[in-house]
Order: C-alpha cells, then structure tokens, then sequence
C-alpha cells in the first residue's frame, strides 16, 4: 500500500517522513509559506543561503512535496483538513494545528501521530541521562553534534507510525499515537541504567577512551584516529601484544588478565598512544584487521561524503542536481536497500497548486488564497 502521509513535523522528527518518502509513500510536507525551521538550518550547499539550499532541507525533506500553508487562519486550517481527509497519515509536533478529534472525525482510517517535544535538544538530551556520559573524564559533558539525537527520535517516530498504519490496513480503523521524546532519549541511556541496576557502578565518561573493554578507544594516528576494541580474553590481549611490542607491556604477565588492565587502563592506553601515532589510520586499521582484531578508523564527514563502502553498497550515489550539478547524495538505508532513490528536496510550495487541485479547489478559489496569504 502506497500512503498518503501529511508532513507537520518539525527537527526532531523530521527524519520520521524523510523514512516514509524512502519506502516510496507520497509525503506532502505542510510548511509556513515563508518557510520552516529546518529550511533555514546551515551549512548551505553551494554557498547559497538561502531556504532552497540547505543541506538538512535536502536531505531531511527529499521526496516529499511542498504545500505552503498558513495555519494560524482559519481558512489555512479548513485546508488542512481537507487534506487530512484524504491521507493516511498526519504526523505533526503537539499541539497540532487543528483538533485531533475533528480529524479522526473526518477519517476514521486514519492514523495520527503527535509528537511531544517540550524542551531544547540539549536540555532533553541533558534530562536523558545521556549527557552525564558523553564527554572526557573530569571536564564538562558534551552534547553529541550534527542533531544526531534527532536522527534517533525520528526513527522512533517512524517505527511507532509505521505500527499504527499497519493496524490501520488490518482493521480499517485509524488510531492516535503519542511519542515522547524525552521519553525516546532515555530509552537510548537504557544500558548505562542496566549497569548501575546490575552492578551498582555508574557508566563514566571516557571521552576517546572506550568503557566496554579495558583496552579500547580511539588511538591516535598521523592522520586523525582509529578506534580499537581489544578483547577481554587472555588470547585476545597476547595476540595484540605480539603486535605491539611493547617492552614495558609484555614484561608484566599480570596484564594479561582483564581485571588487572581495568585497573591500569589509563597506563596501558598512554603508553599505546605512544605506539599508534607512528602509523595512519588506514594502515593501522588494516593491520589490526588483518590480525583479527576489531579496529575502525574514525571516520569525518568529509570521509564518509566518498566512502568506497558506503558508494558501493548503494547509499551514496551520484545524481545530477538541477541547480548543483553531478554530486554523490544520501538516498538513506531504507532506498540503498530497495534499490530505489527519492526525489529531490521540494522548492518551498512547490506542489501548492497540483495538491490544492487534486482536493478539487478551482482555479479561482486557488487565487483567492494565494491573495489572501494562505497560500
């Protein structure tokens, strides 16, 4: 079934949509005619400031159609619901514009989800727990960049809308779905909270130097770092040793136990700094590979923007943007995955007209809303 979903998110469940517009459903984005939130997020491609360019819009809103839509009128809000009538699926942030009610009122097949969002992205992060581990020991906690808590509530939305459709096709009957994103943050600090329940020790902050393992984290290099995950076991530590070489290290037999490195982690990893600046990050990867010892170079963005991997697999893949010309872009891993690619990020009320068409408004009642502001 190809659903109709009617897009009123904003940042933090942007992502939800941009998932749907991937499997192939038709996602109508209903934005203020000047433009929303996340239009107006940098850095912009080609150097064009402007709500056409920036990179969130398009990679957050590719597929989709634009309507603009004035929803602090009253006329705004009857189209609204003219057009919810003809959906599936409305998504938006609460309060939604219109009355829930009168929606499913309207459509009783459809499916409503409102999304909770009461605070700043780093507050809620902070009220998660999850900024209490994030960050180097001893220093300030960090919030992660690039909105990726968002990318992670988004695919919490999607799952939570995409069950509710489900139930939707089955029964015929639509439903309202309530997601909270605080709620979704600390469903991410679950295993911190399992440690301390279990054990009774509070997950720290390690900054580059990993938790899981005594030995592991990102070692510098000459070049950026690489992240190592030695195992815990005895064979795990001798094998990285034998390449290694580290005199100071192989001569105290007590490291060869994990509880014994746990307590001089620190003193082991100074010293393996040491060691991992003599190489580049590829090399040593590939030479801890080669050794079967689980190991990554930590990629940049600009790294990943031409993985051979991420190219190959078909998640990025060259496309020929009509006002950027031939670039690699992200179709995302539902379309590398089916093989298709959605369209690009819609010009602000691009599809106004054919949508407000298809509703059956005349031509003439077309012009009197864009006259009067709506559209």
């Amino acid at each position: 079934m190809r659903a109709r979903i009617i897009d009123l998110t904003a940042h933090p469940a942007v992502y939800a949509t941009r998932l749907f517009a991937e499997v192939g459903h038709d996602v109508i984005r209903v934005e203020s005619p000047g433009g929303d939130e996340v239009r107006r997020l940098g850095p912009y491609l080609g150097d064009l400031e402007d709500l056409e360019h920036g990179v969130y819009h398009q990679f957050l809103n590719a597929g989709k159609k634009s309507v603009g839509l004035n929803l602090t009128s009253s006329v705004g809000k009857q189209v609204l619901r003219d057009l919810c009538q003809a959906a599936d699926v409305v998504v938006g942030m609460a309060p939604l514009s219109v009355d829930v009610d009168e929606l499913t009122a309207a459509n009783e097949r459809l499916v409503v989800t409102i999304v909770e969002d009461g605070q700043p992205e780093i507050c809620a992060y902070a009220q998660s727990g999850l900024l209490s581990i994030t960050g180097h020991p001893g220093q300030r906690p960090v919030l992660m960049g690039g909105h990726v808590v968002y990318a992670a509530t988004g695919a919490f939305v999607s799952v939570a809308t995409a069950a509710a459709l489900l139930v939707a096709e089955q029964t015929g009957q639509g439903n309202v779905v309530r997601v909270s994103l605080a709620e979704c943050l600390q469903g991410l600090f679950e295993q911190a909270m399992v440690t301390y329940a279990s054990s009774g020790r509070g997950t720290e902050r390690r900054g580059y130097r990993g938790a899981v393992t005594a030995v592991s984290g990102a070692f510098p290099c000459q070049d950026g770092y690489a992240m190592f995950s030695i195992p815990s076991n005895p064979e795990g530590w001798r094998g990285f040793m034998s390449w290694v070489q580290d005199p100071v290290l192989l001569e105290d037999e007590s490291l060869v136990e994990e509880a014994e490195r746990q307590v001089r982690r620190d003193f082991i990893l100074d010293r393996l700094e040491t060691w991992s600046r003599g190489f580049l990050k590829e090399d040593i990867v590939t030479q801890a590979q080669e050794r079967h010892i689980p190991a990554s170079p930590v990629a940049t963005p600009l790294d990943l923007a031409h993985d051979p991997q991420l190219v190959h697999r078909g998640f990025l893949r060259e496309v020929d943007h009509p006002d950027l010309g031939k670039m690699l872009f992200p179709v995302g891993a539902i379309a590398s995955l089916r093989g298709t690619a959605p369209g690009f990020a819609p010009k602000l009320g691009e599809h106004t007209t054919e949508i407000l068409a298809a509703l059956g408004y005349s031509a003439a009642e077309r012009q009197a809303l864009r006259e009067s502001g709506v559209v």
